[in-house]
């Protein structure tokens, strides 16, 4: 699938991070059966690829990606280790370079109109805007949306339950990324049941302010 597809398939994509490799499964499954498909594992620990080796041959239904890309050889690795999509936090030539040498859908990130600008002369339709509280958030997505119509974006970073509402209510949102729906306390008490519940309450949220 395109980035734009893989995206698609959840209002929210998970941001985890996972410490204790016996909990990469249990967590995937938790979120999927929750409603939440599309998960971005970040390299942020030891064991993150082994998670996504994991989660990619267990979980049913899981669209796994790896997070937190930042250097070239990550893209290859990762691809390996069975995920789906890649994202970084931003986008350097060095990374543009590797992401055309693995076929594998990749969702840079961007801070700033010009670096928007830059990441679509490079044939990038979907971008992360992080972190997106501090770039700006709703205002800096709405003053996007008119000299750039055509970029979409995954606003991560500050998303949590009080406002993503009101993100993915902007036209040129695709999705956003959250770590809520995963709570590091819940995940490590194995509190599968609230991570699932979690995920249910975006989808009972989603329908409530469709239907207000």
């Amino acid at each position: 699938m395109h980035i734009d597809e893989i995206l698609a398939q959840s209002p929210i994509i998970p941001v985890i991070v996972v410490d204790d490799i016996e909990q990469a499964v249990p967590l995937a499954r938790a979120l999927v059966e929750g409603g939440l498909p599309v998960l971005e594992v970040t390299l942020r620990s030891s064991v993150a690829m082994q998670a996504i080796r994991d989660i990619s041959k267990s979980v049913t239904g899981a669209i796994v990606g790896v997070g937190t890309v930042t250097r070239p050889e990550q893209f290859r690795e990762a691809l390996e280790a069975g995920a789906r999509f890649a994202v970084s936090p931003g986008l350097t030539d060095t990374l543009l370079a590797a992401s055309r040498q693995v076929d594998i859908p990749f969702l840079p990130g961007v801070f700033t109109p010009g670096e928007a600008m830059h990441a679509h002369e490079q044939g990038f339709s979907a971008l992360k805007l992080f972190p997106a509280k501090q770039a700006g958030g709703i205002g800096m997505l709405k003053a996007m949306s008119g000299p750039l119509p055509d970029l979409r974006f995954c606003p991560t970073g500050g998303i949590d339950v009080q406002n993503f509402i009101d993100f993915l209510s902007l036209p040129n949102v695709i999705c956003a990324g959250g770590s809520w729906v995963c709570p590091a306390s819940a995940v490590k008490n194995h509190d599968w049941d609230r991570i699932r519940q979690l995920a249910q309450d975006v989808h009972r949220a989603i329908a409530q302010a469709e239907n207000s």
